[in-house]
């Protein structure tokens, strides 16, 4: 069965030509031209991965990335023509898994879709053996879920694969573009802030919750999480 990808664009020049390009590549796609479309299409037509331009009528792109994240995981390319950090930094926020920015090459996007998708099957096929436990904290890759002191907390993806990945490579400290490399996975140009503003929302949920590890600023540097003892 073909991956499908939605194109979200009201721009009709460029939702053909993604259209036609990404159907050569051997993909299903569906169009939408709003963001109220855009959302009943990812409900009808559910997409593998969405490409999503930020202004459009009725809900721009922001909304309806914040509403796609609220029922789904499913990965996210924003589009946008402006480049600017704060656009990244917004979409990042909100769960997007990447960025495209206009004028764009039609192989750049190709390799772009191809590189979210191949992170996202990754996610998605993960075993049981990839729950980490620790004192007082599980985390759950394949079901996506975090535990503290044995009771469930609501996290949205991106933090729990942020604290995933520095607890998996515990006592290590990480620059925050490694950290946007590696959890975010592309290269990303510009105020890196997103990542403080993930590890604050991380404190604020492991705060008290033991004594044997904590999520440390390396001043200068970055941060790692420190198991102690």
């Amino acid at each position: 069965m073909a991956t499908k990808i939605l194109v979200v664009d009201d721009d009709a020049y460029i939702s053909d030509a993604l259209k036609m390009y990404l159907k050569k590549e051997g993909y299903e796609v569906g169009v939408a031209f709003d963001g109220v479309e855009a959302l009943a299409a990812f409900k009808s037509f559910e997409p593998d991965l969405v490409l999503l331009d930020i202004m459009m009528p009725k809900k721009d792109g922001w909304q309806v990335c914040r509403e796609i994240r609220e029922m789904s995981s499913k990965p996210v390319i924003m589009i946008t023509a402006k480049g600017e950090v704060f656009d990244k930094v917004l979409g990042l926020e909100l769960g997007a898994d990447d960025f495209i920015v206009k004028p764009f090459d039609m192989k750049e996007v190709s390799a772009r879709i191809k590189a979210v998708l191949r992170r996202s099957h990754t996610r998605d096929n993960l075993d049981e053996g990839e729950t980490i436990k620790l004192d007082g904290l599980e985390i759950s890759q394949l079901k996506y879920e975090l535990k503290l002191g044995g009771k469930p907390v609501d996290i949205p993806p991106k933090e729990l694969e942020l604290l995933y990945f520095l607890v998996s490579n515990y006592n290590r400290v990480f620059t925050r573009d490694q950290l946007l490399d590696k959890v975010w996975g592309f290269d990303y140009l510009g105020d890196s802030r997103t990542v403080d503003v993930h590890v604050k929302r991380l404190r604020e949920k492991l705060e008290g919750v033991s004594d044997k590890w904590l999520l440390k600023t390396v001043w200068g540097v970055g941060y790692k999480f420190e198991v102690l003892g």
